[in-house]
This record gives structure tokens, C-alpha cells and sequence, in this order.
């Protein structure tokens, strides 16, 4: 038997990320199992996901980020860190807490990957999880120690979007 908590990580360049975890998170309330979704980078609160949560009590998602995170010299990239900062603490609170069963970060990849947050705090939270709740990480340029993390690894792999046809945001498929 595995001691280590069950870690899916779904990254790449592809579209579908956030939507396959929430599909697992889907999953998980189907079986009575509640879950919290941490969104590192994404702040609206007017997307469906939220929406559909608050119809639920098994799926709690908490928006700690601010959008499209700016270039890193830009003036306000000391809040998006702040921000990411506050929701790899909500993470920790959430996975110590012992309430959930699933544990979605979402985007945290980008945050790693465009300096919001450090390396090393998010395989210290990944290592230090309990075996009973199930990570699942997302988000575009997963580093080679988190891929080395997570026991399953799915790549999202962009062949064609609809955004380079002309296709605005949809609620629904984006929103």
C-alpha cells in the first residue's frame, strides 16, 4: 500500500485543465465526499463552477486570485503574490483540516511557474499531505519536481482553439 496522498496533476498548454478536475470534483460530492477547490489565479466570481457550488454542499471553492497574472516587472505583481500567498494558505488550512476528502489547486502551476509562489512551499504542502485526501494540481508549465510529485500526469495538449477563430469566452465553456 502507497503512503503517500493519491496527487493528479493536469497540465500543458491545452484547454480542458480546470474543467477535467472539476469533473473530478464532480465525482467525488456524486460519492458524498466533500471537496475544496482553491483558485490560485482566477478571481471572477460570476464562472459557472461557482455558480454550480453554491448549489452544493460538497464542492467549496475559494477564489484568492486576482486574473491574468502581469509581466514581472509590473507594479502590481507584489498583490498577485500576495494573493497566491493567501491561497497556498488556505490550501494548507484545507488539507490540515482534515474536512475534505479532495483537494483541487488550481492554476497553482502558473503561480509556481511565473514566480508568485515558491517551489519548494508547494512540494513541502504536496509531501506533508495526509494519505486520505487526494490532490489534484493544474495549470500550464508544471515544473519537473511537481510532474516527479504526482502519480498520474495528464497533458493537455493544444491542437486548435476556438479563441484563435474568433470565438469569445462562452459562458459555459469558458466562463
Amino acid at each position: 500500500m502507497n503512503d503517500n496522498p493519491r496527487i493528479l496533476l493536469f497540465t500543458g498548454d491545452g484547454k480542458g485543465k480546470t474543467t477535467a478536475a472539476l469533473g473530478m470534483a464532480l465525482r467525488a460530492a456524486g460519492h458524498g465526499q466533500r471537496v475544496c477547490v482553491v483558485q490560485f489565479v482566477k478571481g471572477n466570481p460570476d464562472v459557472g463552477e461557482v455558480a454550480a457550488a453554491v448549489r452544493t454542499t460538497e464542492i467549496e471553492i475559494v477564489q484568492t486570485g486576482l486574473g491574468f497574472v502581469p509581466p514581472a516587472g509590473n507594479s502590481r505583481i507584489a498583490e498577485h503574490r500576495s494573493a497566491a500567498q493567501e491561497g497556498l494558505d488556505k490550501a494548507r488550512e484545507a488539507i490540515a483540516g482534515g474536512r475534505y476528502s479532495m483537494v483541487i489547486l488550481d492554476e497553482i502551476c502558473v503561480a509556481v511557474n511565473r514566480g508568485l509562489l515558491d517551489e519548494q512551499s508547494v512540494v513541502d504542502l504536496v509531501r506533508q499531505s495526509p494519505r486520505e485526501t487526494c490532490l489534484v494540481l493544474t495549470g500550464r508549465g508544471a515544473t519537473p519536481r511537481i510532474v516527479e510529485l504526482a502519480d498520474t500526469v495528464t497533458e493537455m495538449r493544444c491542437i486548435k482553439h476556438g479563441y484563435q477563430a474568433g470565438w469569445p469566452a462562452q459562458k459555459g465553456v469558458e466562463l
